[in-house]
């Protein structure tokens, strides 16, 4: 008797290495069966029992030649499988919200090993691979190779600027509608300029302190520094042993004095190079999106003072991955 397509197909020929039978196998049973031979004689010839033959020909009697392929032992049932409804929520909130898993795990009350598994069986994509505005996949993303974290706080910390468009009175695009096409319905074609998020971040322990400034000048730099030290050693971070920046002229040249009288030694990423300063641009992702983005604002002055609250907010109580899911202020 000639086989089906099915049964011939590289796929439906593999089994596991402890098989007896494969679909080959218990075809051939169906055939000698036809042919007249009896059931002990085909178990002996085929060197499998007399109950396993007639399990296959029982389900070549049912089934056709379906039947014989091999099955899933996937139980029907699983007692601590996570309801449906959990999984839809867990997926929903990292569409919606595009955050962590520990985060998404606290909200939704499972474990985050759990959410781990419910992202990968549903194929959503790493947080890494999307884009923070838009939370479409990116074609490409430029990782560092080499993750490291100092020992204690203090030891590094690393220091940029975000440029940020104002917001005009009333609101700009966003708040008219969403459009980009709005934006043209501005009547004052003033220029609206930038703002300037200055940041500072602890590596060890992702403590953060961040002001919104007019420009990014040299003596401006400094004097954020200055209230930088200062906040930290309010919340125990008494001495920073080291600061890196890029190679901007503002950073090589104006906080030198600063950092002689703090005894911090200045170190500067390669040029072109951002990503070794990773930790402080991941800041000022996490601010454009969880920030400046995250709501609508009326007014440029409205979104300048929630920054303060923001902040407060992320040192202690944001859950952060690389943390173990706690706050930077955990560790302090």
């Amino acid at each position: 008797m000639e086989m089906s397509d099915a049964f011939t197909s590289p796929e439906v020929l593999v089994s596991h290495a402890n098989a007896r039978l494969t679909v080959r196998g218990r075809m051939l049973i169906v055939e000698r069966r036809r042919q007249g031979w009896k059931q002990a004689h085909i178990a002996a010839a085929m060197g499998v029992s007399r109950k396993c033959v007639r399990h296959w020909l029982a389900r070549f009697a049912t089934e056709g030649e379906a039947g014989l392929a091999d099955r899933s032992s996937r139980p029907h049932r699983c007692a601590t499988k996570t309801p449906a409804k959990v999984e839809a929520k867990v997926v929903a909130m990292r569409r919606v919200e595009r955050r962590g898993r520990d985060w998404i795990a606290a909200e939704a009350g499972v474990p985050a090993r759990t959410v781990s598994r419910i992202l990968a069986r549903h194929d959503m994509p790493h947080l890494a691979l999307l884009d923070p505005m838009t939370g479409e996949r990116l074609r490409a993303s430029k990782t560092t190779t080499v993750r490291y974290e100092r020992d204690r706080p203090g030891e590094l910390v690393h220091m940029d600027v975000k440029k940020l468009g104002r917001i005009p009175d009333g609101g700009g695009w966003r708040g008219r509608g969403g459009s980009t096409s709005n934006h043209q319905s501005r009547t004052d074609k003033s220029p609206i300029g930038y703002d300037y998020v200055h940041s500072l971040v602890d590596d060890h322990s992702r403590l953060a302190y961040s002001e919104t400034l007019a420009d990014e000048k040299g003596t401006t730099c400094a004097a954020f520094l200055n209230r930088a030290i200062a906040h930290f050693a309010h919340h125990g971070i008494t001495r920073i042993e080291r600061l890196m920046t890029d190679n901007a002229w503002a950073y090589r040249w104006s906080l030198r004095e600063i950092c002689a009288a703090h005894g911090i030694r200045q170190k500067f990423i390669k040029p072109h190079c951002p990503w070794q300063n990773g930790k402080v641009e991941r800041l000022n992702r996490t601010l454009a999106t969880e920030w400046a983005y995250r709501q609508v604002f009326t007014s440029n002055d409205e979104r300048a003072a929630a920054l303060a609250p923001w902040i407060e907010y992320y040192n202690t109580r944001r859950r952060h991955q690389a943390l173990g899911g706690l706050p930077p202020l955990s560790r302090l």
